[in-house]
């Protein structure tokens, strides 16, 4: 590498594309055309210096003039192919490294940049290719196999594939995932004796270790050959009578040759067998499942047995019960039953999310509100970064009419807030705490959670329509005001409350027609017959000139509402009054 090249290689470690933008900087001391490579040295370095300051625009211009004078310099387009990758120029982008490593074929940096553009764009032919010459540029660099593996696994090139595997055993020595890997290639090109050798291989390389026996058998039965593989796991079976592998193994022959009986009684060992890794247990409990659940007339209660047995067993994986209390579920047991199932997880593990949650949702089914607030307490504990358990137990507080602590557990749920965590809850969380604000008359405090919930979210329409609605009822900021309520209205045309809104803020900006309109509407899809709603109504016929409207609307409003003394006063003087 020359020595310009390993200063392009250092430029590019140091500097990043982080803030390019398309605002151009004029360097008018640079309008004169430079000839020399004098003067292109002095443009190439102003545009580095340009790239580190975060001028990249300015950094383009000038590597376009460099170009303009020297061709054939590799790193001029090394450098605009990152920048074009940036404008989403993917083509211009691809074309320009291409290019770079035309001028210099042996630069890695251009190699490897190249190859990546040719997976990105699926182009894997051209990929192995660039890939297959970095490997004969540098060949400790063993991870470039793995790369060429896959893309010629993406080609469905198999013969290609194993080659590769070959060449990673030349390097590393035979391992079972290389020969795991190679047997199940051949397998898929129909190589069935090819893809028993692999295994048998593995296994006469390690004649004491029966693991290799078992994948070895595994690799018969792929292959039909039944009775080979039977005869390999009964003698691992001898020797090690408890080996789950080779018991889940057995149980793939048993199901080869049709012998259901067989099947039945050797999944009670696995399931039941104390020194099976707990992943087996849950892959033959799932595979049980499923058959079921395939079969019309599948026998749950045969399943549920098997779950109750292994959880009469000491030391019960919580796994197991967690896929118990599911599988309850899916079968629509009582609802007593499965809340017990899912007690009995918390019992063995009291961080499980999961399984907390749908106790909590249970309880929530049943205005449990108590109920819902101890689940959810020692969930903050458990699983303190879980926001959900802070929205159930604020929320259980809020149907209490406990406001200081519901505020206090969405304050504390807001603090666990990260980039990973959802819009949707975390706008819910700052609309809840607005209400809850606003009911405690810190106007300012509300109005700034609304805020806050309407930057996760700009169509949280519950949001929009109370912050819009309060706005009103104070009489300020009204233009923006009907924007949001606007929202809602588009969102929802017949929700009842959003146009109860919207013509109410329409009535404070004295547009007494508009506001009729809306509210008749809002009548019209009211079902619950809201005395507010129906108030309102009278309010806006009144000062739209309909006084009998206005009165039979405060009548009806009053019926609903008899200790509204406001209204009454309205009925009495048959006028509007500002309250």
């Amino acid at each position: 590498m020359t020595a310009r090249n390993i200063l392009l290689s250092v430029v590019l470690g140091l500097f990043s594309l982080a803030g390019f933008s398309q605002t151009s900087v004029p360097y008018a001391a640079l309008d004169a055309q430079p000839s020399s490579q004098r003067d292109y040295d002095i443009l190439f370095h102003e545009a580095m210096l340009q790239r580190q300051k975060g001028h990249h625009d300015a950094a383009f211009d000038l590597l376009s003039r460099c170009r303009e004078l020297r061709p054939d310099a590799s790193e001029v387009y090394f450098f605009q192919a990152q920048y074009l990758g940036e404008m989403k120029q993917q083509d211009s982008a691809q074309w320009c490294i291409r290019r770079a490593y035309e001028l210099e074929p042996d630069n890695m940096t251009y190699m490897e940049t190249l190859s990546q553009a040719y997976v990105e764009s699926n182009n894997y032919s051209d990929a192995i290719e660039v890939v297959e010459k970095m490997y004969a540029t540098d060949k400790s660099r063993q991870e470039l196999l793995e790369i060429l593996y896959r893309l010629y696994l993406q080609q469905q090139d198999f013969d290609k594939a194993i080659e590769m595997l070959e060449r990673m055993e030349a390097i590393d020595g035979r391992s079972e995932r290389l020969s795991l890997t190679k047997s199940q290639l051949y397998l898929r090109m129909d190589q069935r004796d090819k893809a028993v050798s692999e295994v048998e291989a593995l296994a006469k390389e390690h004649p004491n270790d029966v693991g290799y026996q078992v994948v070895y058998a595994n690799g018969l039965l792929a292959a039909d050959r039944n009775d080979e593989a039977r005869d390999v796991l009964r003698r691992v079976l001898t020797e090690e009578p408890n080996n789950a592998r080779a018991q889940a193994a057995l149980r793939g022959y048993y199901q080869n040759v049709g012998d259901s009986l067989a099947v039945d009684s050797i999944t009670e060992r696995i399931l039941l067998n104390p020194t099976a890794p707990t992943d087996i247990k849950i892959y033959q409990l799932r595979e049980l499942i499923a058959e079921s659940e395939q079969n019309l007339d599948g026998d749950s209660t045969k399943i549920l047995r098997l779950f109750d047995n292994m959880m009469a067993q000491e030391d019960v994986d919580p796994d197991i019960a967690e896929l118990r209390a599911a599988y309850m579920d899916l079968k629509k047991m009582p609802r007593d039953t499965i809340a017990a199932a899912f007690r009995k997880v918390l019992e063995l593990a009291p961080d499980r999310a999961s399984s907390r949650l749908h106790l909590v949702q249970m309880a929530w089914d049943d205005d449990d509100n108590q109920r819902i607030i101890e689940l959810c307490q020692p969930a903050r504990e458990y699983n303190p970064e879980e926001m959900v358990f802070y929205y159930y137990q604020g929320m259980a507080y809020f149907r209490q009419d406990d406001v200081d602590n519901a505020l206090e557990t969405f304050r504390n749920g807001i603090n666990v807030i990260n980039e990973d965590s959802s819009p949707l809850i975390v706008s819910d969380f700052y609309a809840i705490m607005g209400d809850l604000l606003f009911q405690k008359h810190r106007e300012r405090e509300a109005f700034e959670a609304y805020d806050s919930c309407l930057q996760w979210k700009p169509d949280n329409v519950g949001c929009l329509n109370n912050y819009a609605y309060y706005l009103s009822l104070q009489g300020t900021r009204l233009d923006e005001a009907e924007q949001m309520s606007f929202k809602t209205i588009k969102a929802e045309p017949k929700n009842a409350t959003y146009l109860d809104t919207y013509a109410w803020i329409l009535f404070m900006q004295q547009r007494y027609e508009e506001a009729r309109i809306y509210i008749d509407q809002a009548i019209e899809n009211d079902s619950t017959g809201n005395s507010v709603v129906t108030e309102h109504a009278g309010d806006i016929h009144f000062m739209s000139g309909d006084m009998e409207g206005a009165l039979d609307l405060w009548q009806k409003a009053f019926t609903d509402d008899p200790t509204n003394k406001i209204l009454a006063r309205k009925i009495k003087r048959k006028k509007y009054i500002k309250q």
